[in-house]
């Protein structure tokens, strides 16, 4: 197969009109290849095309030279203006559409970033749920162990007295359950358990004010407080203040103040 033979001058004419050598080409060809206005004619009927700016690919011989200089008409400028009137306004609206596409898929994205996010907190919520029962069992675990402790001792000292045996269905079982008044959702830091470890020993070894004792200040600097020049004071400066460190803190200082099995039995 070949491009068929037009007329030259016809040829450069359309593409001086503004159509593309293609669809002039074609134009040229399915008219009869003799008139310039048969070509403008069969493009305007043609314009939707879907092969309008196919090269042709058969062979024809036809003549080439036209008998004649051909005058370009004002209303063939006319039309061949329309035509690329119409053109710019497919792309145009084309150009609309894609924007309008990528406008939902944006909406989409934000959509499923939003949703991420739900279940990253929704994540974050159950792990502090699990959390909040880990320390429970914990803390029952620290009951069972006194409890169990303290009826041994009880046993232990019956017997050197010569008593027989206390009925185990009249011995309460039971210690009171104190938990900590903390909220489930309140995020914890890092520093917790270094904060429990000071005051285990300070409930272990002392009962005065935290300050003056070993682990009363490395509590408070744990919290961000820092010492003054001449090491007399401690003070929070304001930069350093983290809300996620103090109410960790304030947590572990309720429990230590609240549960009395608090630092009962860690190393």
């Amino acid at each position: 197969m070949a491009v068929p033979e037009v007329n030259k001058e016809l040829l450069g004419e359309l593409e001086a009109m503004g159509f593309p050598v293609a669809r002039a080409t074609r134009a040229l060809h399915f008219s009869g290849n003799d008139s310039l206005a048969a070509a403008v004619s069969w493009i305007i009927d043609h314009e939707n095309d879907p092969d309008i700016d196919q090269m042709p690919s058969i062979t024809v011989d036809i003549g080439i030279e036209s008998p004649k200089p051909f005058q370009i008409s004002e209303e063939m400028k006319k039309k061949a203006q329309e035509l690329r009137n119409r053109a710019r306004r497919r792309q145009e609206e084309e150009e609309k559409k894609r924007e309008r596409e990528r406008e939902k898929n944006r909406i989409r994205a934000g959509k499923e970033l939003l949703e991420a996010k739900r279940i990253d907190e929704e994540n974050e919520r159950k792990r502090m749920l699990a959390y909040w029962e880990s320390e429970k069992e914990e803390q029952k675990r620290a009951r069972e162990k006194l409890l169990k402790k303290l009826m041994e001792d009880k046993a232990e000292r019956r017997s050197k007295l010569g008593l027989p045996p206390e009925n185990p269905a009249s011995v309460k079982t039971s210690l009171p359950v104190v938990l900590e008044k903390n909220s489930l959702f309140t995020k914890l830091d890092t520093k917790a358990e270094p904060l429990r470890e000071c005051l285990r020993f300070l409930k272990k070894s002392h009962k005065e004010r935290v300050g003056s004792l070993t682990g009363g200040i490395e509590f408070l600097e744990l919290c961000g407080f820092e010492r003054t020049e001449d090491g007399e004071f401690l003070f929070l400066p304001q930069e350093k203040v983290d809300m996620a460190v103090l109410n960790s803190a304030g947590s572990v200082l309720n429990s230590a103040m609240t549960n009395p099995f608090f630092g009962v039995f860690s190393s």
